[in-house]
């Protein structure tokens, strides 16, 4: 018999997931119509229902519970990665214990440290990312706009203060309680994946439909994480794979004779629905020499890209109206038809040149032209050397190895988190991305928020430290940084909400554990509206008044009917004292003592406590 009397089996809600229109958009990228008319699935263009038990609504194998139809490219098997221990953690999310952030203090630019909360929305949390990244599902799934990871390279190199390899303590306790016997005969790249996939897949649920995720890489592994990123995100939500020249001069100790100078950002999003801001033009080349009115400009090639049997429309010869010299299309024509050319004429925007062996161009006016361009998939503007060169501004020393610059954030960042993104990176390391979320804020006004989490000991001493540091100013004379301001909270990783023997733990508190279950039906975080529990029966018939109603959700209320202290029982004189009359009722108890017909009759769902608690 569990405390209090509650009996847990360890089990969720049972019943079928279901596969829904947005999940296979988010998984597979959409259908694109390509199935023909005959198809009679919609086109998941948006977010549909997702309110079965389990994983809130997603199939535990989608695959298999695709569309039949043949043939669709969208649908199509795509290779998959296999390793010794993927059985074991395909899956391992769901087993991860939820646990509760416990708040350790605030922190203000002009205050300092603070025991209450800030309210900020800006986050460091202390603690496993597994777990952490769990623990941010009630309130953030399906809501960071970016997510930038710089997970360990796997290097083998375990001299770092960044421990880059698997065989860190934690990691291989790890590995041993979930992989069992088999992971002492893992190799690194084996107990790598393993360590990332339930990470990955606990990432995929945090991101939002039209959000991007952002992974840096080496070759050791950029080709399995390639794979893995498919099969977790979907091969038609790879947007790019961005080589960056990390190294800025050659590594003249390359035994082979080659030197290794790049590193790659894969990039995962929705392609059809999230363009890149993209970068600004060089614009140094328009001027206006002739004073035209209509502004500046710069000369552009008018040569074509088709044969003369390709494309006869685009071969013809053109005059100058003032010299009345004509020139022949070049071999591969010209790039506009007879009529659009003699209109450019007819505009001015021909440039006709002084001699015949000349070539004429046009004019390309500053104010007809985009002022940004796409951004290229080859980033050279920034190295590791800038990032330990900030480093070292902010410590007095190198604290960590090749840290990636700010700027190669803030130009990833900057691509797609407007000005109100919720960013997250759940291998924090020194704490780049907070610090490029700040400069970009600083720069355009904007409100972005991030969410940092971090395992090592160093996160506070170095993570948070450095958080405090842009946010107030650093360095000294003229290399002094003016701080950008802000606040944050720091959080730690706080008890299981569930215990040992699968009962409601609890010390973590009735709120807490209310959040847990709104969440669970309804995947979204508790409304601040809800009715605050304080452990006492209900009596009163208003909303205020009532503790058990969690709120109202697709016109079904849900109401939690917990008393810490004694056992719950759902009866007729309980029924009588809720506020909610007339909708669908879901209702949470210890004990029911209503006929199952009764309940169907009045659109009522009992669930017990603690064993229909769904556990995600």
């Amino acid at each position: 018999m569990a405390q209090n009397g509650r009996e847990g089996t360890g089990s969720g809600v049972g019943g079928e997931y279901k596969a829904t229109a947005s999940y296979f958009y988010r998984q597979y990228g959409g259908c694109a119509g390509t199935a023909g008319p005959a198809c009679g699935d919609p086109v998941p263009l948006v977010r549909a229902e997702r309110r079965a038990q389990g994983e809130g609504g997603r199939p535990a194998d989608a695959q298999a519970m695709a569309p039949t139809c043949a043939p669709c490219p969208i649908f199509a098997p795509m290779p998959t990665l296999h390793w010794i221990g993927k059985d074991k953690v395909i899956n391992h999310h769901r087993e991860v214990p939820y646990k509760v952030l416990e708040h350790a203090y605030g922190f203000d630019a002009q205050n300092g440290k603070t025991d209450p909360p800030t309210g900020s929305g800006n986050t460091i949390i202390h603690g496993d990312n597994l777990e952490a990244l769990k623990s941010l599902l009630p309130q953030y799934e399906g809501k960071v706009k970016c997510i930038y990871i710089d997970p360990p390279y796997n290097t083998g190199n375990e001299g770092w203060v960044y421990n880059d390899n698997v065989n860190d303590p934690r990691i291989k306790k790890w590995l041993g309680d979930v992989v069992g016997k088999e992971g002492e005969d893992l190799s690194r790249h084996d107990k790598w994946l393993c360590m990332m996939y339930p990470r990955l897949v606990l990432l995929h649920k945090l991101l939002a439909e039209d959000g991007v995720i952002f992974i840096s890489i080496d070759d050791i592994e950029a080709a399995s994480l390639r794979l893995v990123l498919d099969e977790i995100f979907g091969s038609r939500n790879f947007i790019a794979q961005f080589v960056w020249k990390s190294r800025p001069s050659e590594d003249v100790r390359a035994l082979s004779g080659v030197s290794n100078d790049h590193e790659y950002v894969f990039a995962y999003g929705n392609p059809l629905r999230e363009r890149f801001a993209g970068v600004e033009k060089d614009l140094s080349k328009f001027s206006n020499p002739d004073d035209d009115p209509r502004g500046p400009w710069r000369s552009a090639d008018m040569t074509g890209l088709a044969t003369i049997t390709q494309r006869p429309n685009l071969h013809y010869p053109i005059t100058d109206p003032n010299t009345s010299r004509t020139f022949d299309p070049p071999e591969k024509g010209w790039r506009f038809d007879r009529s659009g050319m003699e209109k450019r004429i007819s505009e001015g925007r021909v440039i006709f040149p002084a001699s015949a062996s000349g070539r004429p161009r046009q004019k390309i006016f500053l104010k007809e032209t985009a002022s940004t361009k796409s951004l290229g998939s080859v980033i050279t503007e920034v190295t590791t050397m800038d990032g330990t060169r900030t480093i070292q501004a902010l410590f007095g020393l190198s604290a960590f190895d090749f840290p990636k610059p700010p700027s190669l954030l803030e130009l990833l960042v900057g691509q797609v988190a407007g000005k109100n993104s919720i960013i997250l990176d759940s291998f924090a390391g020194s704490g780049t991305t907070a610090h490029a979320v700040l400069n970009l804020n600083k720069q355009d006004g904007g409100n972005r928020k991030f969410i940092l989490i971090e395992m090592m000991d160093y996160a506070e001493t170095i993570t948070a430290e450095r958080v405090k540091r842009v946010m107030q100013g650093f360095g000294e004379g003229k290399k002094a940084v003016e701080g950008t301001g802000g606040a944050f909270d720091y959080y730690t990783l706080g008890q299981p909400l569930f215990n040992a023997d699968q009962n409601l733990n609890e010390a973590v508190g009735t709120e807490r554990i209310r959040e847990y279950i709104w969440y669970s039906e309804t995947r979204s975080p508790l409304p601040a509206s809800a009715p605050a529990a304080n452990g006492k029966a209900a009596r009163g018939k208003g909303l205020a008044n009532n503790p058990y109603l969690l709120g109202t959700h697709e016109g079904m209320a849900l109401y939690f009917v917990y008393e810490p202290e004694r056992l719950t029982t759902l009866d007729h004189e309980l029924l009588a004292t809720l506020p909610v009359k007339g909708a669908p009722t879901l209702i949470y108890a210890d004990n029911c003592l209503l006929p199952k017909k009764f309940l169907e009759q009045h659109g009522i769902v009992f669930k017990k406590i603690p064993r229909d608690i769904s556990r995600f």
